[in-house]
């Protein structure tokens, strides 16, 4: 249904797009934000880009108010295809005289060139429009803060990845003792603020606390018995006439 213009914006997923998919809808209004129509500043997008949250369907009216798109989210179908007609728009704008060298011929001659290596990292445009939104749905997955250039993100992806998610790092991670997980309503705070939110606000503050208490005691245990390793046995130098250490 909506191909054609999927196509002409370069989506990715323009042949296997399927609007009754939840995820995949949500993904396009994001990523139709992201690359083509950049109506809000990218701290602003936050609303939008949590797909998971509760309030996106508000954030997504919020947003469709801003555009002035006539329809309403019922209408999915037709402010879909609204929509994907306004971003190709704006693109086109953006690149007036490129398009108007592009002829039915060169497309086929691009499309038939051979590929230049092997390796596909080498024949990828990092500043295709399918690349930044795949930065931006990744970095959305891993919640690393948006940033104005892509690239950045991208090294910021890749150093979490490397610290958080490599082999050593996930085996690390398997190896450390499970902690008891306390809930957090059964928790007793020992005093009232008179405000629910700051009460369980207070209760977490306070389990890190005991937490932080816990790691000073362990380390405190490990200097005690390093300690006593040194004081321990002690052997006597009949050269000195007393018992200690030689």
């Amino acid at each position: 249904m909506f191909r054609r213009k999927l196509c002409a914006l370069e989506y990715q997923q323009a042949d296997t797009f399927d609007h009754d998919n939840e995820n995949e809808f949500r993904n396009l209004i994001v990523w139709l934000e992201d690359q083509k129509i950049r109506h809000f500043k990218i701290e602003n997008r936050t609303g939008l880009r949590n797909i998971n949250g509760g309030d996106w369907s508000k954030a997504l009216q919020s947003y469709l108010e801003e555009l002035g798109c006539p329809y309403q989210l019922a209408e999915r179908t037709v402010f879909i295809d609204w929509l994907l007609g306004y971003a190709v728009r704006l693109d086109y704008g953006d690149s007036v005289d490129q398009y108007k060298t592009v002829t039915p011929d060169s497309v086929k001659a691009k499309a038939a060139a051979p590929a230049g290596s092997t390796n596909p990292l080498d024949n990828l445009d990092f500043n295709d429009a399918d690349f930044k939104a795949g930065v931006a749905s990744l970095s959305m997955i891993l919640k690393v803060p948006p940033h104005a250039d892509h690239l950045e993100q991208l090294k910021a992806i890749c150093l979490l990845v490397k610290d958080r998610l490599s082999k050593e790092a996930l085996e690390k991670a398997e190896a450390q003792p499970k902690g008891v997980q306390v809930p957090l309503d059964k928790t007793e705070l020992g005093f009232e603020t008179g405000d629910y939110i700051i009460n369980e606000a207070a209760k977490i503050v306070r389990l890190l606390h005991i937490k932080d208490l816990r790691d000073l005691q362990t380390k405190i245990n490990a200097a005690i018995v390093g300690v006593q390793s040194i004081t321990a046995n002690p052997k006597t130098d009949s050269r000195l006439g007393k018992v200690g250490r030689m």
